[in-house]
């Protein structure tokens, strides 16, 4: 990878130039059987779409505060993406009454009402599939998404050294996660072309960098794990075989 890159955007800039069909996330949902594979172009394109209804539809600026309240999610991850390239702070689980917007799975649209700004609701169904019922007060991002540019261009440059994420207490900026990603992927042993299997939550930095970041960083994919355990032994056994995993983190 890129020894320059210091944005969680700029390595997904650097995986796209590098090779852009090889797989980055596959997902999994072991409670309905779902599985989805994105190569670094599809994920970048979702990317891409994510970003641009964030900054032009739901206005958000530089420094503005999104608070997520996904699971772990290859959905999770294309919005972790995009609010690094815009510039905006994913605040991971974070309060929605102090945030400039709100973006919610279907488990948790009450306490996003607390935001007093713009609310996005992802149904999180199979295929990326939209609300049979929009949530009121709600855009439904499965019907605003698709219709968004393929190519993003932030309005003013991302800066590494503002504030990126904020999760389960820990506030990072752009270039302090880039470095930190690159330093557990080495401690991990993951690198290029290596297959990480996590069914940690996104609900703290573990989860975050071995289900995306770590092996965004190093080259490699992630092979992300809802409910993994309703799988049991025998089916994780086999999964890992069939990913060619490397490094299996739950």
């Amino acid at each position: 990878m890129n020894a320059n890159d210091r944005t969680p955007a700029d390595l997904l800039r650097s995986a796209l130039a590098s090779d852009p069909g090889r797989p980055l996330v596959t997902f999994y949902d072991d409670a309905t059987g779902e599985r989805v594979e994105l190569s670094v172009a599809t994920f970048a394109n979702w990317v891409a779409k994510t970003a641009n209804l964030l900054q032009g539809d739901l206005a958000a600026e530089p420094g503005d505060r999104a608070v997520l309240l996904l699971p772990a999610h290859w959905q999770t991850a294309v919005w972790l993406l995009a609010c690094a390239s815009v510039g905006v702070v994913a605040d991971v689980g974070g309060d929605p009454a102090s945030a400039d917007l709100v973006v919610s799975g279907p488990d948790s649209l009450e306490a996003a009402r607390a935001c007093s700004g713009e609310r996005v609701a992802l149904a999180l169904r199979p295929l990326g599939g939209r609300f049979p019922q929009p949530p009121a007060g709600f855009a439904d991002y499965a019907v605003e998404v698709p219709g968004q540019g393929d190519r993003f261009a932030p309005y003013a440059p991302v800066d590494p050294d503002e504030t990126a994420l904020v999760v389960d207490g820990v506030e990072l900026t752009g270039a302090e996660l880039v470095e930190r990603a690159r330093s557990d992927a080495g401690r991990l042993g993951v690198g290029p072309g290596g297959r990480v299997l996590s069914g940690l939550p996104y609900s703290a930095w573990d989860g975050l960098s071995g289900g995306l970041y770590a092996a965004l960083a190093a080259g490699g994919s992630v092979v992300l794990c809802r409910h993994l355990d309703q799988l049991g032994e025998d089916g994780l056994e086999k999964r890992i075989a069939d990913e060619k995993v490397t490094l299996t983190l739950r």
